[in-house]
C-alpha cells in the first residue's frame, strides 16, 4: 500500500535561489498558490521521496520512464512537485517542458499520449513502459492523473529532451496547475487532471487509455503543457513569430514518428492574436492528418511571461480527432482561463490563492 503526503506547509518547490526562503501549501493532492515566509531556524532539506499514486499503474500525462525516479514511493518528509502518471504513445503530440537547463520530455499523442523521457538534457528520449510504474519527477508527490492527448506532449508522442518525469496530481476538474517558472496558472477543466512538473512547469490532461500502437503504453485524448520559449530552443523573440516557429515542431513531436506514422498533411485552422493573462499573445492551430491512428489538433500558444515580459511562455496543446476526445474548444477555454500567479515571484502570506 502506498502512502499519501498529508496537507501542510512544505519548502516551496518554486523557491528562487536568490530570494528569501518560502513555504508552499500542499493540499494533499496538488500544490496550491498559497505561500508564506519559511520559518526561521530550519533550512530546507533535500527533496524527499514522493509518494506514489494509488494503484499499481496510475495513468497520467507526462513521460514514461525507463526506470523509476527516486522518491516515487514512500512517505516523503515533505512533498515535491506533484507528478503526473505517465501517459504513453498513441498518436500525436510530443511536448517539451523545461525549467532552466532541464527539459521535461512529455510524450503525448493526440488520441493517446505517448510518454518519452530523458534526464540527460541531450534531447534524446527513452521510451518507458507506463505500465511498469507511474511516471513521476524525483521528489514529486504523485497521484493518479491523465496524460495529454496524443503521444508525445500535449497530446502527442514525444518531447524535447531534458528533465525526466511529468507532473501528476489526483483529482479531476477544478483548480489550476501551477507553472512555477513562468508565473502563470493553467486551469484544470472538468474531467481533466493537472499538476506541476519537477522542472516547475504546468500540465493538464484528460482521457487516459491504452495506446493503439502499443497497448502496454498509456495514452490520453487531450493535453496542454507549458514551457519557456528558451527551453524549447525557439529563436523568435516575439509571440507571433515564436508561435509560427513552434507549431510545426509541436505537430511533428506530437503526431510524427515511426510508431504512429508520419504526418501526411495539415490544415491551418487559426492564426490570430489573443490576450492571455493580461499579455498580448498569439496562437497558431493546425489539424494534422497522420498515416495511422487518429488525426489530431495541435496548437502553439505564446505570450510574454507576466512576471518577466522579456521571457516568452509557450503552451502546447494536443487533442485527438476522436469522439472520445474533448472538443477542440477546450483549447480556447484553457487559454481564457490562464492567469498570472505569484508563484514565480516568491513570498506571500499563505492566505491568498
Amino acid at each position: 500500500m502506498t502512502q499519501v503526503t498529508p496537507p501542510g506547509w512544505y519548502p516551496d518547490p518554486g523557491q528562487k535561489p536568490e530570494g528569501p526562503r518560502t513555504e508552499r501549501w500542499w493540499d494533499g493532492s496538488v500544490w496550491t498558490e498559497q505561500t508564506r515566509a519559511a520559518e526561521t531556524g530550519a533550512a530546507p532539506g533535500p527533496p524527499a521521496y514522493a509518494p506514489a499514486a494509488p494503484g499499481a499503474h496510475p495513468q497520467a500525462y507526462g513521460y514514461p520512464q525507463t526506470s523509476q525516479p527516486p522518491g516515487q514511493f514512500g512517505h516523503p518528509g515533505y512533498p515535491g512537485y506533484p507528478a503526473y502518471p505517465e501517459p504513453k504513445p498513441r498518436r500525436g503530440l510530443k511536448i517539451a517542458i523545461a525549467a532552466g537547463v532541464a527539459v521535461v520530455v512529455l510524450g503525448g499523442i493526440v488520441g493517446g499520449v505517448y510518454a518519452l523521457t530523458s534526464g540527460d538534457g541531450d534531447g534524446k528520449s527513452d521510451r518507458a513502459d507506463s505500465s511498469s510504474s507511474p511516471s513521476a519527477d524525483p521528489g514529486l508527490p504523485q497521484a493518479p492523473g491523465d496524460g495529454p492527448g496524443g503521444s508525445g506532449g500535449s497530446g502527442g508522442t514525444g518531447g524535447a529532451g531534458g528533465e525526466s518525469g511529468a507532473p501528476q496530481a489526483p483529482g479531476s476538474g477544478g483548480g489550476f496547475a501551477a507553472d512555477l517558472v513562468n508565473g502563470v496558472s493553467v486551469p484544470v477543466l472538468d474531467g481533466w487532471t493537472g499538476g506541476t512538473t519537477k522542472g516547475g512547469n504546468a500540465g493538464v490532461t484528460t482521457g487516459p487509455y491504452a495506446c493503439p500502437g502499443d497497448t502496454k503504453q498509456q495514452c490520453v485524448r487531450g493535453g496542454a503543457f507549458s514551457a519557456s520559449a528558451e527551453a524549447l530552443k525557439l529563436k523568435a523573440t516575439g509571440a507571433k513569430a515564436a508561435a509560427e516557429e513552434d507549431i510545426s515542431k509541436n505537430a511533428q513531436e506530437s503526431y510524427g514518428g515511426a510508431i504512429y506514422g508520419k504526418i501526411t498533411s495539415h490544415k491551418e485552422l487559426a492564426s490570430e492574436a489573443v490576450t492571455v493573462a493580461g499579455q498580448k499573445g498569439y496562437l497558431v492551430r493546425w489539424q494534422v492528418v497522420t498515416a495511422k491512428g487518429d488525426d489530431g489538433y495541435v496548437e502553439s500558444l505564446v505570450f510574454p511571461a507576466p512576471a518577466d515580459p522579456k521571457s516568452l511562455v509557450v503552451v502546447r496543446f494536443g487533442i485527438d480527432v476522436n469522439d472520445k476526445a474533448p472538443d477542440v474548444t477546450s483549447m480556447d477555454k484553457i487559454t481564457k482561463g490562464i492567469k498570472k500567479s505569484a508563484i514565480a515571484e516568491g513570498g506571500g502570506n499563505g492566505q491568498n490563492v
